[in-house]
């Protein structure tokens, strides 16, 4: 069973198609990717998720349940964390929480047990009784958090959760999303503009730009479409010119690129690498060290839309 199923999912605002037929589905359990640039339609799609928006067609269902037909039912299945802090700053984290749980239904011994667990697996315990407007940036994102999963949602939505935080904060946060994914079985849907947090914690990724399908799949699968060779980085202390034309007319090898203290070898297989070392050992270069060159996902969007995911 799926936790998201997004299917032929269009929308329009005035003459402007937002969102073009998209189409996508997400496992039960784990940490989906889900990213573009600004402009791409993800807000807006996150909202007809959320039953903020409707969908002009298409269908959405969250836990199995159509979330349009039965919005209620849907909704209890989510936990969302907007890129907007959604917090009562003249509060303290303990009524923060002790507020929005009662909004989810919880009380009596069940809200305490619920507040302490979200204060626990954020790393805001010793923090619970300071006013949240004395927070640091951090701290209010991991509350901001710990809000979120007070209900236990079956499926957690995280719109940019490490906008502005330092890096202990942003630690924090990737531990609770690894947590929640294993110990609790949450499905995650990731969203963020920083491709190093997504490599990290995301094996599927849907990238979107325009209102359209860009790439899905699997994070690897996705880079291999788009970058089906390997770049291969030879050191070495000195390299010959006479050497690296011999190399660029070794079949399979489709570049070779010449920097100070390495050269870096385009090949169509990891078996051309074989004739490469070959003719190096050849001609007595002395190598120092190999290594593999893998494409990141911010490189794919560039390559596949001419754009950095921060445009």
């Amino acid at each position: 069973m799926y936790a998201v199923e997004v299917k032929n999912v269009s929308k329009r605002f005035n003459d402007k198609l937002v969102l073009d037929n998209v189409s996508f589905q997400v496992k039960e359990g784990e940490i989906f990717g889900f990213i573009g640039p600004n402009g791409a339609g993800k807000s807006t799609l996150i909202n007809i998720i959320t039953n903020i928006l409707a969908p002009d067609s298409g269908e959405i269902k969250v836990c199995g349940i159509d979330a349009v037909k039965d919005s209620l039912k849907s909704k209890a299945c989510i936990g969302f964390v907007p890129q907007e802090l959604a917090l009562i700053e003249e509060l303290n984290a303990k009524d923060n929480l002790e507020y929005f749980g009662a909004l989810y239904g919880l009380k009596g011994a069940l809200l305490k047990e619920r507040m302490k667990e979200a204060l626990e697996v954020t790393g805001l315990v010793d923090k619970k009784k300071e006013k949240v407007k004395k927070y640091s940036g951090g701290m209010k994102r991991r509350l901001n958090l710990a809000l979120a999963i007070m209900h236990h949602p079956k499926v957690l939505i995280l719109d940019e959760p490490t906008v502005g935080v330092d890096p202990q904060s942003r630690q924090h946060i990737f531990d609770f999303v690894k947590r929640i994914g294993k110990e609790w079985g949450t499905t995650v849907m990731y969203t963020s503009h920083y491709m190093e947090e997504v490599e990290e914690l995301c094996e599927r990724v849907f990238i979107m730009d325009l209102g359209k399908e860009v790439a899905y799949g699997n994070r690897n699968e996705v880079k291999a479409s788009v970058f089906p060779n390997n770049k291969v980085v030879i050191e070495a202390n000195y390299i010959k010119a006479e050497s690296l034309l011999k190399l660029e007319k070794i079949k399979g090898v489709i570049k070779v690129t010449d920097t100070r203290d390495a050269i870096t070898l385009t090949i169509d297989d990891n078996f051309k690498l074989a004739g490469c070392l070959t003719l190096l050992e050849a001609e007595e270069i002395d190598i120092k060290k190999i290594s593999y060159e893998e494409p990141k996902l911010e490189d794919v969007f560039l390559n596949l839309t001419g754009k950095t995911l921060r445009d």
